[in-house]
């Protein structure tokens, strides 16, 4: 397995309820801090455009739901019904992990490169572990160390 240079990151549903009410997923803070820490590269890809993603962006930093450098994180520009790992300049696919709640969004030959959450809906439970769950699975399958 290939050391992971990307993480490429879905908004709406994964890491927040969606870009208008912008409820951010129990642990986001945590999750983040741990996700920089781990991976080189951090990307949000999503068909939010991207003047909204900063906005909600900033909105979590400001709420202190998210660590500061967040509101300036990468955007990948998707156009397209899918989400095409190749369009991720400066890396190749098996470096780059998709994690979403959309299953439709991924590309059958790059289903490897895609970690599936739970989708992040009403009534927005404070009780979600999903992203500890997803912390765990890059633990202990994709190599990236708590610490």
């Amino acid at each position: 397995m290939a050391r992971l240079e990307v993480l490429a990151l879905d908004l709406e549903g994964t890491l927040v309820s969606n870009a208008v009410s912008q409820i951010a997923r129990p642990g986001l803070h945590d999750f983040l801090g741990f996700c920089r820490r781990e991976v080189p590269r951090l990307v949000i890809y999503t068909s939010v455009p991207e003047r909204k993603v900063r906005e909600v962006t900033a909105n979590l930093v400001a709420e202190g739901s998210a660590p500061a450098w967040f509101k300036n994180v990468e955007c990948v520009h998707w156009n397209g019904r899918v989400k095409d790992l190749t369009v991720i300049q400066g890396t190749t696919v098996e470096r780059t992990l998709l994690i979403d709640d959309y299953e439709g969004y991924v590309i059958e030959e790059q289903r490897r490169q895609w970690l599936p959450i739970d989708t992040y809906s009403t009534p927005y439970s404070a009780d979600d572990t999903e992203l500890q769950r997803v912390r765990q699975v890059l633990e202990n399958e994709w190599g990236c160390h708590a610490g």
